[in-house]
């Protein structure tokens, strides 16, 4: 879980929002403005322990979940943007942003970490299992990646989601069953962290595995290699993996 402190502040914010936010599933043009997918650093914890407490807090809320939410585990470091050659709004990302990424990650002090995952919360948008960073890696990542990803407006609290509201529920009624789930915390060790995306036109739709940033190495090896080409000679630095295994994990 994320400290004490952070994590009771989330659960008052939660209460004191008195309802939980209703999700639809619909295309939102008005934000992607027909760009098609959306990047993102997260780590994969898409691990079998992960998942099997994923399911079990989805099956306890099942009731009050949008369906069709198929988003593999993950823990958000950072947003991107929306990839293009040349960027011109504020949310795009292009390749001189992906370089700046990488040259702070590789100055960054991150070694090998460990994550504990577990207690069931949420945000008024969408329950999730809290995240403990027992070792400090997720700190490291975020300072360096703070300077050159898109800002979220809001409190960084790590997490994995386990789905979106479908419905404006009391979060008094929904905090006491988040109370009654009994999580099994789960270790998940983290040695790399990977570029992801997912198309804009779906909510909780799945996430493509693009690349794969080793913390040992500090090398960034390509899953999909038609992304790799499309940022060019800004990330020559790179490995570049022709792989066809798991372009989309």
């Amino acid at each position: 879980m994320p400290p004490a402190p952070l994590l009771e502040l989330t659960r008052s914010e939660f209460l004191a929002a008195g309802h939980t936010l209703e999700n639809v599933r619909r295309d939102f043009p008005e934000w992607h403005r027909g760009r098609p997918r959306y990047l993102l650093w997260a780590i994969d914890a898409d691990q079998p322990s992960v998942r099997a407490e994923m399911a079990q807090a989805a099956d306890h809320l099942q009731d009050l979940l949008l369906d069709g939410y198929v988003r593999q585990p993950h823990v958000t470091l950072a947003l991107c943007g929306f990839p293009t050659d040349d960027p011109q709004r504020e949310d795009d990302f292009g390749p001189a942003a992906l370089l700046a990424q990488l040259k702070a990650l590789r100055a960054a002090p991150c070694a090998p970490f460990m994550l504990q995952i577990g207690q069931l919360a949420s945000f008024s948008s969408a329950p999730f299992l809290a995240v403990q960073d027992l070792e400090g890696g997720l700190g490291v990542l975020r300072k360096a990646l703070s300077a050159t990803t898109h800002p979220t407006g809001g409190r960084y609290v790590p997490h994995v989601t386990v789905g979106l509201y479908r419905g404006c529920y009391p979060t008094p009624q929904v905090q006491a069953r988040l109370d009654a789930h009994a999580a099994q915390p789960v270790l998940c060790p983290v040695d790399r962290i990977s570029l992801m995306s997912y198309a804009s036109a779906e909510i909780g739709g799945t996430l493509a595995h693009l690349a794969d940033y080793d913390l040992a190495s500090r090398v960034l090896v390509w899953r999909d290699e038609a992304l790799s080409l499309h940022f060019g000679s800004s990330t020559s630095a790179a490995h570049h993996s022709r792989s066809p295994e798991g372009s989309i994990h």
